[in-house]
């Protein structure tokens, strides 16, 4: 079961909330000082700007920005200024979840459907959009959103979309397609959703934690910078419960280690899995999106999964890029004949069966494979291939000298996916502390030094 954890430098929240374990109702939220009408919109957009915020979905991208966009061309008319499109720019909050080793998207539709509610009504009135939309493959997430929309009008029309998971269903543009009546698949860019998205209209996709976020800086902008430099993580991996916790970037990934459980990490599966394989050397790494991005990977999604001691990460790689080329949405060539080929060679190292090309197509690859696909499913596969020979050269040569003992005792399985915390389906209208929630611990996570409680 996965568990949450607390951080020791932030009092319970800001996303966390007082009562994880159980699904909060409108009730409790207006009385946390939800859904007031406290900041307007273009003070809002001056916070998120101010604050940095960036999303929460995987890119990174400036929130600020993608609302400035979308109030733009909806007021001109879109790329070509052709004339406003009928209804006006279009908000999704996009809460479906592709990525195996992460959890939070569908922990918040579940516990605080509200607060992502507010946060999608909030973008709306920057970007001046008529219409909203929450997508997700989650059924429980879907009826607790559903719930909550009969709770309290989020000043729009909200429609709920779900659809089938899969890795590449979350990307912006196979939400835009699955929201217009087609299937949940990447589109070729441009457009970009911003500028001809949901019926052709400028469409804001923001991730759930992202909108939360938003909500938070609405809430209370004088804590707009803390608001912005903390985020959801997901842990997993070794033997450890999968943990779900919030914390402050600038945390070393080794703190984060430590405390879920696997202090003696020999690496970690990075950003779900976007950003690749690290070696131990980087567990002095901080969570911090650029700090990560300099080194060769990605904060992503929020998810890392650390590999025990004696795990060899070759079987980590082969696990991962199996399920990618097992998630293509086969529709690029490319894709799947590139995520099948790193998917052979991964597999042919962990049997010991690999060729003494290996090596070099798996450097090739890694190069040339990236940007290709129309998604990032394909970069992913290639991140990963070109991350095992950087981070873990020498278990790559063993691999090819003779067979690994631990790979041949893994047994095959989904170890990547990882359960989602329970949320009880119980109304409450005073929030519960966080100790009396059953999926809730009183663990804690030290911060980084120099971090301001």
């Amino acid at each position: 079961m996965t568990v949450i954890r607390y951080p020791t430098a932030l009092p319970p929240g800001p996303v966390l909330g007082a009562a994880p374990g159980v699904t909060e109702c409108a009730e409790a939220y207006r009385a946390a000082g939800g859904y007031a009408a406290t900041t307007a919109p273009d003070e809002l957009l001056h916070h998120l700007a101010a604050s940095g915020l960036r999303g929460r979905g995987g890119a990174g991208f400036p929130v600020a920005v993608k609302l400035r966009s979308v109030r733009e061309l909806g007021e001109r008319g879109g790329p070509g200024g052709r004339g406003r499109p009928a209804g006006g720019p279009v908000v999704v909050a996009n809460g479906e979840e592709g990525e195996p080793g992460s959890v939070k998207d569908r922990w918040l539709l579940r516990a605080r459907p509200h607060l992502v509610l507010d946060g999608l009504a909030r973008a709306a009135a920057v970007t001046g959009a008529v219409r909203g939309y929450v997508y997700l493959s989650d059924p429980v997430a879907g009826a607790r959103i559903r719930r909550a929309l009969a709770e309290h009008e989020p000043g729009l029309p909200v429609e709920v979309v779900e659809t089938p998971r899969t890795y590449v269903a979350g990307e912006e543009t196979a939400a835009v397609r699955r929201i217009d009546g087609g299937p949940a698949l990447p589109t070729a860019k441009p457009p970009r959703p911003y500028e001809r998205g949901v019926g052709g209209a400028p469409t804001l996709v923001s991730n759930v934690e992202t909108l939360a976020r938003v909500a938070l800086t609405a809430a209370r902008p004088d804590l707009a910078d803390r608001i912005a430099r903390t985020t959801l993580v997901t842990l997993s991996g070794g033997a450890a419960a999968p943990v779900l916790t919030e914390v402050p970037y600038g945390v070393p990934l080794r703190t984060l280690a430590a405390a879920h459980g696997t202090p003696d990490a020999a690496g970690a599966l990075m950003g779900g899995l976007f950003g690749g394989l690290v070696g131990a050397g980087d567990l002095g790494l901080p969570l911090d999106p650029d700090a990560l991005a300099a080194a060769g990977t990605a904060l992503g999604c929020g998810a890392v999964r650390f590999l025990a001691a004696d795990a060899c990460p070759v079987t980590a790689a082969a696990e991962a890029v199996d399920h990618l080329a097992a998630e293509s949405a086969r529709q690029c060539g490319v894709c799947v004949s590139g995520t099948a080929a790193v998917r052979d060679a991964v597999r042919a190292l962990a049997a010991g069966t690999a060729g003494p090309g290996t090596a070099g197509n798996l450097e090739r690859w890694s190069l040339a494979l990236p940007g290709r696909g129309a998604c990032g499913l394909l970069d992913a596969a290639a991140g990963i291939a070109g991350s095992l020979l950087r981070a873990f050269p020498g278990a790559v040569r063993g691999h090819l000298d003779a067979p690994c003992p631990a790979c041949s005792a893994t047994a095959a399985g989904h170890r990547l996916t990882v359960p989602v915390p329970p949320v009880a389906d119980a109304p409450t209208t005073k929030p519960a502390g966080p100790r009396d929630s059953s999926a809730a611990r009183a663990d804690r996570i030290a911060p980084p030094k120099g971090t301001k409680p």
